[in-house]
């Protein structure tokens, strides 16, 4: 099985997959850095465009991983799992990891918008996608809910989380 857990930046995946135990855990953005999976550079964000083509060979033979990314739901995986955070909250975490103001807040925008969920749900269909609130959650909270998807104990859910009003 593979399990992709994807979402905004500054949503939590990270911390929650450190908790996960269910699955090897992959964390797409060290691969991409460490294999140099770039084809070239967005120069109007500053950020590296990661080579999807490369990440899905490398990832051929994988199997019993959970992938970590906002980047995860565009390989293909069994499951999705859609990790949403109120956009105020993705703002000031990404504000205090160094990220501009544009950056964070294009980021809160872009959660505001569904942007990851909705291209999850495009790519894979909504029998596939889960969604989880992270909102004031602790990881472990979130990890077991994550476990919960893995073993089947949960049933897809797009489209439960809303945070249009931030817009």
């Amino acid at each position: 099985m593979r399990v992709a857990v994807t979402g905004t930046p500054g949503t939590g995946k990270t911390t929650a997959t450190e908790q996960v135990d269910a699955l090897d855990v992959i964390h797409l953005n060290q691969v991409i850095d460490r294999e140099g999976f770039i084809q070239g550079v967005d120069d109007e964000r500053g950020s590296s465009i990661a080579d999807l083509d490369a990440i899905e060979s490398w990832l051929d033979g994988r199997d019993d991983i959970l992938i970590e990314s906002h980047l995860a739901h565009h390989v293909p995986v069994d499951r999705v799992i859609v990790l949403r955070c109120h956009p105020e909250t993705i703002e000031q975490r990404l504000r205090e990891r160094g990220e501009s103001p544009e950056s964070a807040q294009e980021n809160a925008e872009s959660e505001a918008l569904d942007v990851v969920l909705t291209e999850a749900v495009d790519a894979h269909g909504p029998n596939s996608v889960y969604e989880i609130e992270t909102t004031e959650r602790l990881p472990e909270t979130v990890a077991d809910e994550i476990e919960a998807v893995i073993a089947g104990d949960r049933e897809p859910n797009p489209g439960v989380v809303s945070y249009i009003e931030y817009l």
